[in-house]
């Protein structure tokens, strides 16, 4: 992804924020490469608040934002590897110092060697330092040091910044509503989601494993442009469906057990987020459909509820109202639903949020509590509806035949002035849609 219009605008925004609370420098690192074992590392993934704002795509180094004071650009100053002709021909190409300046909008680049010995001067009467404290003990370090160097030279003439504060209460206000750009990647995302959850049902076959069918959700991201997932891929066959993080492993899927799946595609950075539950013999039993129907149904509800002005707190509670009243129903949980509701004896079968903000990360940023207040949903926000029941299998007080059975519906909705847009409506959910989609 390269630097371009998008990223210098996104640059302004964020510098005119940070002079109306002070101004400064925010400092954002780069990811760093990690080891999976021995010299084997884990495929990259840039940190997201530095992919936002830059557009840069390699490991290393930082990107300093300059606010400075309206009258001219915000400027940017880059730290990155240089080129290097005989790493490039293992490791592949950089885009080096001159690169950061001619393709991703950088004032001044250097490289990732000098960073010690110029950061202090960079911070030099900075006056506000936006930097993410306690987040990589590395860069902890790093910065401390240069504020030290600062410091112990007071006397020559340099000023020290007076403030260090958190760069999220800028720049995370800033990614919670998307631009037209983002929401282009999130459909993208959608549409090969879809795809990719169509492929587990129709191979969700007794007989298959776990991982069988999480390598055919894989597959389809691959094969229709997507990077990959954009988190762990969960495919939860029988009881290991009232497992909420579940990772896909070896389990062999059985006739007459449901199959949960949640698992969403990562496109340039941007990842979906879907949760499916599908039945392995390709039709409900009728206790599970019960089940089901009552999942499905806080679902969609929570879906037609979402708009703007309405607070992710209010949404929640009108979830867990709904499936309340559902397991009352069903006899999961005796008593009225607002007693239940009261001593949250709702948890027992529904122990999760209802929702979380979406986009470059699954668990994305925004705070859900401005002002110690549940943020009220605008246009422009992408919001999970999630949904679940979850009967574990010891649970003696459930039917046997609702034992270790965990039902999630989950879509992807943008919150639009007129309601919510469904960005991930084309995956069945519907009983029968759903029975149909497993036909093999």
């Amino acid at each position: 992804m390269s630097s371009d219009s998008t990223h210098a605008r996104r640059r302004e925004t964020v510098a005119a924020e940070m002079r109306r609370q002070g101004g400064g420098v925010m400092l954002l690192p780069a990811a760093e490469e990690r080891i999976r074992n021995a010299d084997n590392e884990y495929p990259f993934r840039q940190d997201s608040d530095h992919l936002w704002l830059t557009g840069f795509d390699e490991p290393q180094g930082c990107a300093l934002l300059f606010a400075g004071d309206g009258s001219a650009p915000a400027r940017l100053v880059m730290f990155v590897r240089p080129r290097d002709r005989e790493k490039e021909i293992w490791n592949g190409f950089r885009a080096g110092v001159e690169g950061a300046v001619a393709e991703y909008g950088a004032a001044e680049a250097f490289p990732v060697a000098e960073l010690e010995q110029r950061l202090p001067g960079l911070l030099d009467g900075a006056g506000t330092v936006w930097f993410r404290l306690g987040h990589d003990p590395a860069w902890d370090g790093r910065v401390a040091a240069a504020l030290r160097d600062l410091r112990s030279r007071v006397r020559t003439g340099v000023q020290v910044p007076t403030a260090l504060l958190d760069p999220g209460r800028v720049l995370h206000e800033q990614r919670l509503v998307k631009g037209p750009e983002e929401l282009a990647l999130l459909r993208k995302a959608a549409a090969i989601t879809a795809e990719a959850h169509l492929a587990a049902m129709r191979d969700g076959l007794a007989g298959r494993r776990e991982y069988q069918v999480q390598a055919e959700i894989e597959y389809a991201f691959r094969r229709r442009g997507g990077s990959g997932p954009g988190y762990g891929t969960i495919v939860a066959a029988g009881a290991h469906s009232c497992v909420l993080h579940y990772r896909a492993g070896d389990a062999v899927l059985k006739d007459g057990d449901v199959c949960l799946v949640d698992a969403g595609a990562e496109v340039q950075g941007y990842t979906a987020d879907v949760t499916r539950t599908f039945p392995v013999s390709g039709s409900f039993g009728k206790a599970q459909r019960a089940l089901y129907e009552v999942v499905l149904s806080a679902e969609k509800r929570g879906i037609e509820a979402v708009r703007p002005g309405v607070t992710v707190d209010g949404l929640h509670d009108q979830v867990v109202r709904w499936l309340t009243e559902g397991l009352v129903g069903l006899g999961l949980l005796p008593g009225s639903v607002d007693e239940r509701i009261a001593d949250k004896g709702y948890r027992k079968y529904y122990m999760h949020r209802t929702s979380h903000f979406l986009g470059l990360d699954v668990h994305d940023a925004g705070d859900y509590y401005p002002g110690r207040r549940s943020r009220a949903l605008a246009p422009g926000m992408v919001v999970t509806v999630e949904p679940g029941l979850y009967v574990a299998a010891d649970d003696e007080g459930a039917p046997p035949e609702l034992r270790g059975v965990g039902v999630r519906i989950e879509d992807d909705v943008l919150v639009t002035e007129a309601g919510g847009e469904n960005l991930t409506e084309a995956i069945p959910k519907e009983p029968g849609d759903v029975e149909n989609a497993c036909v093999r």
